[in-house]
């Protein structure tokens, strides 16, 4: 209509039309977007709060301007004196949609929050930081020594430690004589690489943390850790706020061609997403970030060049040069963390345009170059790095799998959030499906289960349920090996829906009714032909036909089941007690290379090592990719997952075109 405007939100990419004057509250709600409010509007609870995302926005036809939005009312100006609000910010509530907009929702505004499952295990650990506490008696300053107190603090740590030729941060010579005379001459000294003293308390002091982050493209998780004790002292995460400029690493270099100068905002936003995760980890172990001295971060490659404050756009094209490849040592101030003055970063190596640092430190964590087996470790996100090898050679590859293994692209997918459906498993004869939802732990068919959950709890499907959902369609020939919805099944069960000239299965039909329709199975077998298809190629080098173990890192990769994630055919066959979760192995690197000097120094060798390989440019790559959209594979067998799964007659692609005469699902 001529009246309607277009509005997007992010990060959910739920979209749609909705009149000219119509409140951003309203239209999330139209729209089934999670925006918070609980006071009906009326502009005293600020849980609504939006930020308008400015610009052109190409994937979404449209321009987003400040323009688009109504002025500042009374409500908000008057909400905005008594509470505050934050720079860019809106009331969803009292804003009105003028023009087209793409709206981000912070995750402080939504409902359902993301349940971020990203927590650091490491076992085994070796504890040998690069930030160490010494503890002196000073000598006082005498008239028949005239030498400066650091002078004094030098000879002393010299004659107590061992340690010579030390330096001194600039910060700390600003407090350092009211501190050894608030201590009584006895202070604590911090010291990093036993040469540089970065921090001093008077006394004793004996809280040493550090901060392990693995920033990735959708979410980013922070670990608080004990340096002294190499222990977690407590996890956080959210969502990047970076989504609003793009669900994919390419359409986030894209914004940055068409918005120069963007790269700063999309800095400033990751920048602060880690501030705020700071606050949060500290808050939750009754920490002060006054004692964080040390700091490791991973990523792939553009976030790392985005956090860096580096512009990506030389990574949005071949030959996807990075600005470095080695590892960066900077200070905590200089990426804008509010940390001890004298806090420290270190950034991983990254291994390749497409195969960035959060890789290293997956590799890091699995250590494939001390095994003899041939071990494939994939990092599922929306670009999947996949390293393969041993001892002898280990290579590298990056595939383009995009956000739908994570809920986007999906009709009614949503980010891993209380009300996701996660589990699902299907009757191969009644094709009628059950299924977990995230906050619950009953199956759908238990008589319990809406009360447990209550009423309108169900609200999407993320990336697990999707993997599981089209595994168990296809396992009880609900779609074939081409991949399409068998329409015929309509007069089977009425679970299988008209879709337009194609067909959907309804999952569940409730307040919300989420459907798997055949373009997300579409989406599903585009990212899935992109991931085998890398691993394919990787195989192909090393001239090997099997592969002994498969560790699959990620939150995506923590939660799907194995099983699955082969009758999909995302991976190659494998014995599948081989194939298991690495949890988030790229966190786990990061807290390694946070609390172990010596670990930094591996990885930096071993990254020199790993070959590199570039899927754009080897032609066999689309052939394995062609092949790889049937579900499992076109002519690649699966002897060991034959052994646990019973296979469903194989079946080509049928014309689905839906006549009238088939019965439709009673609503």
């Amino acid at each position: 209509m001529k009246d309607d405007v277009m509005v997007v939100f992010t990060p959910s990419g739920r979209r749609g039309r909705v009149p000219s004057g119509t409140t951003v509250l309203q239209a999330a709600r139209d729209l089934g977007v999670d925006l918070d409010s609980v006071c009906g509007g009326r502009a005293i609870c600020g849980r609504c709060q939006v930020t308008l995302s400015e610009g052109s926005f190409p994937k979404h036809g449209i321009e987003s301007r400040s323009e688009n939005l109504s002025d500042f009312g009374a409500n908000e100006i008057s909400f905005d004196q008594a509470e505050g609000l934050k720079k860019g910010r809106r009331l969803g509530c009292s804003a009105r949609l003028m023009g087209d907009a793409v709206i981000d929702v912070p995750s402080e505004s939504q409902v359902h929050r993301q349940v971020v499952r990203k927590r650091t295990e490491v076992h085994d650990l070796a504890v040998n930081p690069l930030v160490r506490l010494y503890v002196v008696e000073v000598s006082e300053p005498s008239m028949h020594e005239p030498v400066s107190d650091l002078h004094r603090l030098f000879e002393e740590l010299e004659f107590e430690w061992g340690l010579t030729d030390l330096t001194c941060d600039g910060h700390v010579l600003k407090v350092l004589q009211p501190i050894m005379r608030k201590g009584n001459w006895q202070v604590t000294v911090a010291i990093y690489q036993d040469k540089e003293i970065i921090a001093v308390w008077p006394g004793l002091h004996q809280r040493l943390l550090g901060l392990a982050v693995d920033i990735g493209s959708t979410t980013i998780a922070a670990h608080l850790v004990d340096l002294t004790s190499g222990e977690a002292l407590a996890s956080a995460g959210r969502m990047n706020p970076q989504i609003r400029f793009g669900e994919d690493l390419m359409s986030r270099v894209s914004y940055v061609m068409m918005q120069p100068g963007s790269e700063d905002e999309m800095c400033s936003a990751v920048r602060e997403a880690v501030a705020g995760l700071v606050d949060e980890v500290c808050e939750e172990a009754n920490e002060l970030a006054n004692d964080i001295l040390d700091c490791a971060f991973v990523g792939n490659p553009i976030m790392h060049h985005l956090f860096l404050g580096i512009s990506p756009l030389e990574l949005g094209g071949a030959p996807f040069a990075l600005a470095t490849d080695g590892a960066v040592k900077m200070t905590a101030k200089e990426v804008g963390l509010e940390l001890n003055p004298g806090a420290r970063c270190y950034v991983l190596p990254c291994i390749a345009g497409h195969v960035g640092a959060d890789c290293a430190a997956v590799v890091l964590s699995e250590a494939p170059y001390l095994r003899e087996e041939m071990s494939l470790l994939v990092d599922v996100g929306t670009n999947a790095e996949i390293v393969l090898g041993n001892r002898d050679r280990l290579l590298s590859a990056s595939s383009p799998t995009g956000p739908a293994f994570e809920g986007a692209q999906i009709s009614s997918g949503q980010r891993a959030a209380p009300g996701a459906i996660e589990r699902v498993r299907i009757d191969p004869e009644t094709l009628e499906p059950r299924f977990k939802v995230i906050g619950g732990d009953l199956w759908s068919n238990d008589p319990s289960f809406e009360s447990q959950l209550g009423a309108g709890a169900i609200t999407g499907i993320c990336g697990s349920g999707i993997i599981e959902v089209l595994g168990e369609m296809y396992l009880s020939g609900i779609i074939n090996t081409d991949g399409v919805i068998d329409g015929e099944l309509i007069n089977r069960s009425d679970r299988i829906v008209e879709d337009g000239r194609t067909f959907s299965y309804v999952l569940h039909a409730g307040a919300v009714t989420i459907t798997i329709t055949q373009n997300d199975v579409r989406a599903i077998q585009l990212a899935k032909a992109a991931l085998y298809a890398g691993v394919r190629l990787l195989m192909d080098k090393l001239n090997v036909d099997k592969i002994d173990r498969i560790r699959l890192a990620g939150a995506f990769g923590s939660h799907i089941d194995v099983k699955y994630a082969m009758v999909l055919g995302l991976i190659p066959d494998c014995a599948i007690e081989n194939v298991t979760s690495a949890g988030n192995a790229a966190g786990s690197g990061a807290h390694i290379a946070l609390v172990d000097s010596n670990a930094r120094l591996e990885i930096e060798r071993e990254v020199r090592r790993i070959e590199k390989i570039e899927t754009a440019v080897e032609s066999r790559f689309q052939e394995h990719f062609i092949e790889a959209m049937a579900i499992p594979h076109k002519t690649a067998s699966y002897p060991e997952l034959s052994k646990v799964v019973s296979w469903p007659a194989r079946s080509e692609s049928k014309e689905s075109v839906p006549s009238t005469g088939r019965r439709r699902r009673r609503r």
